[in-house]
């Protein structure tokens, strides 16, 4: 499925919404990302990361710290395989926030790589839209979920939980202090 939920978005932007900030932070405190792996250059939010001229399907995701992958949604499968395979090659732990449905051919494809699956509870996380660089009214047409490789480690496939609100409030709170300072 291609479409989440009949989708508004002219095709051309459909897969190249950016994730808010302040989700990104949030996760950035934790994992300490050093490389966005499917951005662009407006919208990138590491300052080292891979562009559709990249093609980051083809090449590697080199890295000295963890790994941050918003990928295109019209074809999620290869991005999991990607994922997998560049968190042993690199060493590096891969986040990638995708839309929360179990009912794929790819989540189930992850569940034999990935150590964490992290849902987000409590609403769904409103993306900036690549068109008008505001943020979408409701959030895409499901809710969301974090996959999760670690390296070094046998792959546990836990599920844990994460309220979206609480990600805002961390990633607000971090902001807030980039501000300040």
């Amino acid at each position: 499925m291609s479409d989440f939920g009949g989708s508004n978005t002219p095709a051309e932007l459909k897969d190249r919404w950016q994730t808010p900030d302040n989700i990104f932070h949030a996760l950035d405190a934790e994992f300490g990302f050093y490389l966005d792996a499917a951005s662009e250059p407006h919208n990138a939010l590491c300052s080292r990361f891979l562009t559709s001229a990249d093609d980051s399907l083809s090449c590697d995701w080199g890295s000295y710290g963890s790994i941050w992958c918003n990928p295109p949604y019209s074809n999620i499968t290869p991005w999991i395989v990607k994922a997998a395979e560049q968190c042993k090659k690199q060493r590096q732990p891969i986040v990638m926030l995708l839309p929360a449905d179990t009912s794929t051919g790819w989540f189930s494809l992850a569940l034999k790589s990935v150590d964490e699956i992290r849902i987000v509870t409590d609403g769904r996380i409103q993306f900036i839209n690549a068109g008008t660089g505001k943020k979408g009214k409701n959030g895409p047409g499901k809710g969301n979920l974090f996959l999760i490789w670690r390296p070094f480690i046998k792959p546990r496939c836990q599920f844990t939980t994460i309220s979206r609100d609480e990600l805002i409030g961390i990633g607000e709170s971090i902001l807030e202090g980039v501000k300040t300072a």
